[in-house]
C-alpha cells in the first residue's frame, strides 16, 4: 500500500513491500493479515505459582483508502476552542504569516499527533532508526480539506467571537476576520440546569421550547443542511461546549437506545443537551466525540451507535496538567517510586474557567481528572495494596485576568528508598485552546480513520466494523470511554502505541518491540 502527506513541508510516500498485504482489484483498497500476540495469565495456585501462555490470534485487516471529505460540526463553535480550531486550520490553508513583536510568524500544526509527530518506520542498511511523519502511515484526512461549522448559543460570528476569546495575535486576528465574519452558528440547546447559570448572559441564539424530541429533529435537519451546502461526504459531530453537570443515569431511561429514545420523547429531565446532540448526530450516520467532562456517552447512546454502525467517542480533552500527570505517574511507578499524594491546582480565565466556578460543574471536571493515575497504580501490587490509592486532591479557580493562558501547578510527594521522602512541583504555562485545537483534529482525523477500517479474524467470511466506542482515540482524552468489561489505560506511551502498532497492523507492518536485537545479540 502507500500513502501520501497532504501537507508540503513534509512530503513522504510510504510503500510497504510486504506478503501480509493485498490490495483490491478496484484499487479502492487493502488488506492486511496480522498476528496478534497475548499471553494468558493463570491465578495463582496453592502454592503461589502463576502460569503465563502465549496466544496467537491472526486478524485481517480492510482499509478503504478513498479519504473524503470532511465535515466537522462544532458544539460550541464560537467559543475559544471552535474558533481557534476554525482559524488555525484557515491559516494553515491560506499560509498566512502575521508579526509579533518577537519577529514573523509562520502557521503550523504543532500539537498534533497525526500532522506534527513521527513514527519510528524500521531501520536504513546502516542500522539507523527511520522515522517517517505519522500522516505518511495511512490515507487520512488532511486538516486544511476540513469544513467546519455547528451550534453555539451565542449568536455572535466567528470573526467577532475570535476577537473575544483573545487567543490569536492581533495581526492574525485581523487576517482571519474577513474569512470568519460571515460564519455563524446554528441555535444550540439549552438546559440552564446543565451549565452553570453565569452562562446565560451568553445564551442569545438557542432553540425554542422544552420538547427535547423536538430539538434532536432540528439538530438532525441542521446536520444534513451542512452536509447539502458544503457538499462534504462524511460529517463528524464535536462536543466543545461547556462542562455540564453530571446526569443520574438510571435504568429505564439511559440504559438501552429504545429506553433512551422514548425518555427524549418524554422530554425527560435527565437527559442532557449533549446526549441530545449526541442521538442526533448517530441518527444521522454521524460519529460523536465528547471533548468535555460530563457523562454524555451514557449505554443507551453507545447502544444507538451500535444499531446504527457509528462511533461514539469521549471523554474531555487531554491538553496540559493531566496529559503531564499521565506521563510522570506511569514514570515514577514504572520506576519502582511510590506517589503517595498528587495535589493539582488550576487557574484560568476564559469561558470555561466561568463555567467550572459553579459547584456541580467543577465536580464533572474533577472527576475526569481525578481517575487519570487509577490504571498505573493498579499495575503495581508490591508499592500499593489493595484499593489503595495516593492521596489525589484538585483544584480549580476562575481568575478572568489570566484569560485562556491556564496555569496549572503540582506537586507530587513520593515514598522512595528506606521510607524516604521525593517532592517534584511543576508549574504549567496551558494555552488552553491552542493545545486542545490540535487534539480536536487528531479526535476526528483518527475518528474518520477508523470508519475505514474494517475487520474479521483469518478464516471468517465477512468483515465487520469495530466496536461503537472508539477508544484508541484514549491517548487525546482525560476521561477515555472504552467498551464495556475493558481496562482503562491512562498511561499516555501505552496510548500512543496503541495508536502507532494499529497502524502498523493495519500496513502489514510488524509491532515495534524497541527490543534492538540486532544490537544486543552482536558480538565481537
Amino acid at each position: 500500500m502507500a500513502a501520501q502527506t497532504a501537507s508540503a513541508a513534509a512530503t513522504v510516500t510510504l510503500k510497504v513491500n510486504s506478503p501480509l498485504v493485498t490490495h483490491d482489484e478496484d484499487g479502492l483498497g487493502f488488506t492486511s493479515t496480522f498476528e496478534y500476540s497475548t499471553v494468558l495469565v493463570s491465578e495463582p495456585d496453592a502454592s503461589g505459582v502463576v502460569t503465563a501462555e502465549p496466544k496467537r490470534t491472526t486478524y485481517n485487516f480492510h482499509t478503504s483508502s478513498g479519504v473524503p471529505k470532511l465535515g466537522v460540526m462544532v458544539v460550541g463553535w464560537g467559543g475559544n476552542n471552535g474558533t481557534t480550531v476554525t482559524g488555525g486550520c484557515l491559516a494553515n490553508k491560506h499560509n498566512l504569516t502575521w508579526e509579533t513583536r518577537t519577529g514573523t510568524m509562520k502557521p503550523n500544526y504543532f500539537g498534533s499527533v497525526t500532522q506534527a509527530a513521527t513514527f519510528k518506520l524500521g531501520v536504513d542498511a546502516s542500522g539507523k532508526d527511520v522515522h517517517v511523519p505519522v500522516s505518511s502511515m495511512m490515507p487520512m484526512v488532511h486538516p486544511n480539506d476540513i469544513v467546519f461549522g455547528g451550534w453555539d448559543i451565542s449568536s455572535m460570528n466567528l470573526g467577532d467571537a475570535m476577537k473575544r476569546a483573545q487567543v490569536f495575535e492581533y495581526d492574525l486576528q485581523r487576517q482571519l476576520y474577513p474569512m470568519l465574519k460571515d460564519m455563524t452558528p446554528y441555535p444550540g440547546v439549552y438546559y440552564p440546569d446543565y451549565i452553570a447559570m453565569n452562562q446565560a448572559e451568553r445564551a442569545d441564539n438557542v432553540l425554542p421550547g422544552d420538547d427535547k424530541w423536538a430539538h434532536v429533529e432540528t439538530l438532525r435537519q441542521n446536520i444534513r443542511d451542512f452536509k447539502a451546502a458544503t457538499k462534504v461526504d462524511k460529517v463528524i459531530v464535536m462536543w466543545s461546549a461547556n462542562t455540564e453537570r453530571f446526569c443520574d443515569v438510571q435504568a429505564g431511561v439511559h440504559d438501552t437506545a429504545d429506553n433512551l429514545v422514548a425518555a427524549v420523547k418524554a422530554s425527560h429531565k435527565d437527559v442532557s443537551p449533549s446526549t441530545v446532540y449526541g442521538i442526533a448526530a448517530v441518527l444521522e450516520g454521524c460519529s460523536f466525540i465528547n471533548g468535555s467532562p460530563q457523562n454524555t456517552c451514557v449505554p443507551g447512546l453507545v447502544d444507538l451507535a451500535d444499531k446504527h454502525d457509528v462511533f461514539v467517542g469521549g471523554d474531555d480533552f487531554k491538553s496540559g496538567q493531566t496529559k503531564m500527570k499521565s506521563v510522570l505517574v506511569d514514570f515514577l511507578i514504572g520506576a519502582g517510586i511510590k506517589p503517595i499524594a498528587i495535589t493539582s491546582y488550576n487557574h484560568l480565565g476564559n469561558n470555561d474557567g466561568m463555567n467550572l466556578s459553579a459547584p456541580q460543574q467543577f465536580r464533572s471536571k474533577e472527576i475526569s481528572k481525578s481517575d487519570v493515575v487509577d490504571d498505573m497504580v493498579a499495575s503495581n501490587g508490591i508499592l500499593y495494596e489493595q484499593d489503595e490509592h495516593p492521596d489525589h486532591v484538585v483544584v480549580i479557580k476562575y481568575v478572568p485576568a489570566v484569560g485562556d493562558s491556564k496555569r496549572a501547578l503540582d506537586e507530587y510527594e513520593s515514598s522512595i528508598f528506606m521510607n524516604g521522602r521525593n517532592t517534584i512541583s511543576m508549574h504549567n504555562t496551558c494555552e488552553d485552546s491552542l493545545l486542545a485545537s490540535p487534539l480536536i483534529l487528531d479526535l476526528v482525523i483518527l475518528c474518520e480513520l477508523m470508519q475505514r477500517v474494517t475487520w474479521k479474524l483469518e478464516g471468517a467470511d465477512a468483515f465487520e466494523k469495530f466496536h461503537p466506542v472508539c477508544s484508541i482515540l484514549s491517548y487525546m482524552l482525560k476521561a477515555p470511554l472504552v467498551p464495556t468489561g475493558a481496562p482503562v489505560v491512562n498511561a499516555l506511551y501505552k496510548q500512543r502505541a496503541c495508536i502507532e502498532n494499529f497502524m502498523r497492523a493495519c500496513i502489514g507492518l510488524p509491532i515495534d518491540s524497541q527490543l534492538g536485537l540486532q544490537y544486543i545479540a552482536q558480538r565481537k
